[in-house]
């Protein structure tokens, strides 16, 4: 089952080495060369991910051998240019590189076909590429729209030779597509393109990937390719995949924003690399980024004085793009990114789908039919905590990881990395660093809440006192006129809080209620619907949301099981009743309240079962908590023990 989300805290550090996965542009054209030659290729470190297997799950439905070893290689058996099933139903999912490659080949191979998608990939359009191989005299009908898909490929009499005219301003995966299939017509081919080719890189990677399974095309500029007569594709034995540059640009930048004076490394792609992508580092260059590369790596990190806005003709690099419109969060001035048309026709319509968000972080966001500008929020404010849509977009999820760095996120459909990088947010764990977080946990009147007050302010942390958040759904239920035991009412409640903290002052609504939700009867209406699974989910972002730089110290009952599992101090704090109700007792008397001690301790007991007892994060001292009863133990005596932990972990605003 998909994860629904990930939070990210705000990271305050980046550096290590990260070895990327394998590039699913070369991974992809790789295995359809590889079928398409006569021979074994041995295929090492090819990208495993949705791409890849979409096409490996095609070839082999259209007959082809492939296998992969225990070691992790590919072996395919090549067909010679004709594949063995002459007729098959092939659903490629959002694979654009599988959908349009395939198409092409297919439809000049011969035989009957019908090709799908998913619904993203049915709006993304391809009738500049059937229109090409209609000319040929290719058999393709739509099956829905005209000029999209789904597809169905009839066996024609292919008319080849000659000029074929394609569009070059719609996307370059039509004109890879038409280059790989044409070998397999004998004759001699020149693709004439009209207008100015994008994406021009990845008609690079084509031509590359053509040359060394033996078929070399002849070209002008970026005008004409003409692919020989007689040509067919003939396996090289071996073939190793590059690291995806595309992938190395979050790495990279991450390492450029980050607040950390060693790089953070990518390995596997360098300056010799064929992937247009590796020219992002000259971008980030180009925003004050030091950057070094080696033959097989690449390093970045952040410069003394920041980064700063650029304006960038992005043709050359149209997917790493997207990291700079990210990476521009955190640069000085605005970014201007142009060329970028191609953003509207992929995953989603990039364009509009990174506006949308970046809008959220609070980012000064203008947008156009092939450019994007951004600049960081007005005033040298904060980014903004937000949840992030990813549009089932792997480019998008990615991409906003890095807004990490300036605030705590939460990544709504992680697992959409699964395209091109199914283990993104491991390894992004691996190489950040984020700001800590001690976490407190314990029953009502143990003294946590001041205890944790006061560790923060020692710090120079931020403070999160979540009962107030139970205590301020409790109290705006009941002004609503809504039953404490009404879960989806009260969860709905939580949901559109009004809520600041300052100073020491709660404020709900623009009016300040730090009182009002002590009274014993909202305390009590607290404990009832912190019990309530949908009131929980519903505020557990709204806490993540406090885990900011320089570091966060939380207090509640599920700090450490469910808020901050990741906390690098756990504490357990708890006293025994009859202390805690003499606590509350003196609290209540001291703020002019009436109290009885008898009906005091009763409640707590009554309150400490329900927290134990409850269905979800019940109240227990987790197994690596450290337990600090102050039963005995006065303030200032348990707040030192706490900074002495702290101190002891590394756990400081330095």
């Amino acid at each position: 089952m998909k994860q629904h989300f990930i939070d990210l805290p705000q990271m305050i550090a980046a550096g290590g080495s990260v070895r990327l996965p394998g590039s699913k542009s070369i991974s992809n054209r790789a295995l359809l060369l590889a079928a398409l030659s006569s021979g074994v290729t041995d295929i090492h470190g090819l990208l495993a991910s949705d791409d890849t297997a979409r096409m490996s799950e095609a070839l082999r439905t259209l007959g082809v051998d492939l296998a992969e070893t225990e070691d992790g290689r590919w072996q395919v058996q090549g067909c010679a240019g004709r594949f063995p099933a002459r007729q098959a139903d092939l659903f490629l999912g959002n694979a654009g590189t599988a959908f349009r490659s395939l198409t092409a080949a297919l439809a000049l191979a011969g035989g009957n076909y019908t090709l799908r998608g998913v619904p993203r990939m049915h709006e993304r359009p391809i009738g500049d590429l059937v229109d090409a191989l209609r000319s040929l005299g290719a058999d393709v009908t739509y099956l829905e729209s005209d000029g999209f898909p789904p597809l169905r490929l009839r066996s024609a009499a292919i008319r080849p030779g000659g000029t074929v005219d394609v569009r070059g301003n719609v996307s370059s995966q039509f004109l890879s597509g038409l280059l790989m299939a044409l070998p397999l017509t004998g004759v001699e081919t020149t693709l004439r393109v009209a207008g100015e080719l994008i994406s021009r890189p990845y008609v690079e990677i084509t031509l590359e990937l053509m040359a060394r399974f033996g078929v070399r095309v002849a070209r002008q500029g970026w005008q004409s390719f003409t692919v020989p007569a007689a040509a067919s594709y003939v396996s090289p034995g071996v073939f190793v995949v590059e690291g995806d540059a595309s992938s190395a640009s979050y790495f990279l930048a991450a390492g450029a924003i980050a607040a950390r004076r060693e790089p953070l490394w990518v390995e596997g792609v360098g300056r010799h690399s064929i992937q247009g992508d590796v020219r992002f580092a000259e971008a980030l260059a180009q925003m004050g980024a030091l950057i070094e590369t080696g033959d097989d790596w690449m390093a970045a990190r952040r410069p003394p004085q920041g980064l700063h806005g650029i304006t960038l003709d992005c043709n050359h690099i149209p997917d790493a793009a997207m990291t700079l419109a990210a990476t521009a969060l955190f640069a000085q001035g605005e970014t201007r990114l142009t060329h970028i048309a191609s953003w509207r026709v992929k995953e989603t319509d990039r364009i509009a789908a990174m506006a949308t968000e970046l809008r959220k972080l609070g980012a000064r966001v203008e947008e156009g039919d092939d450019f994007l500008t951004i600049a960081p929020p007005e005033g040298g404010h904060p980014l903004q905590a937000a949840a992030i849509d990813t549009y089932d977009d792997h480019r998008m999820a990615m991409c906003f990881s890095l807004a990490a760095f300036g605030t705590p996120l939460r990544i709504n459909d992680p697992a959409c990395t699964a395209k091109t990088f199914p283990d993104y947010f491991a390894r992004f764990g691996r190489v950040v660093a984020p700001a800590p977080v001690i976490a407190i946990d314990g029953p009502t009147a143990s003294g946590k809440g001041a205890v944790s007050a006061r560790v923060a302010r020692a710090l120079g942390f931020h403070y999160l006192d979540s009962g107030a958040l139970y205590r301020l759904t409790a109290l705006a239920a009941r002004e609503a006129g809504i039953d404490w035991a009404d879960e989806a009412g009260v969860a709905a409640v939580a949901a559109r809080l009004d809520v600041a903290f300052d100073d020491g002052e709660v404020w709900l609504a623009g009016r300040e209620v730090s009182t009002a939700i002590r009274h014993e009867s909202i305390s009590s209406g607290a404990s009832r619907v912190a019990a309530l699974p949908q009131v929980r989910a519903a505020l557990l972002f709204r806490q993540r949301a406090f885990h900011r730089a320089p570091g966060l110290v939380g207090d509640g009952r599920d700090m450490a099981s469910v808020v901050f599992p990741q906390a690098g101090l756990k504490i357990f704090l708890t006293a025994s009743t009859e202390v805690r109700a003499e606590r509350r007792y003196k609290q209540l008397i001291d703020k002019g309240m009436t109290a009885n001690m008898e009906s005091l301790l009763q409640d707590l007991q009554e309150r400490d079962a329900r927290d134990a007892a409850r269905s979800v994060a019940p109240l227990r001292q987790q197994p690596d908590a450290v337990l600090l009863d102050t039963t005995t133990m006065g303030i200032e005596e348990a707040v030192a023990f706490v900074l002495g932990l702290a101190r002891d972990r590394g756990l400081s605003a330095g």
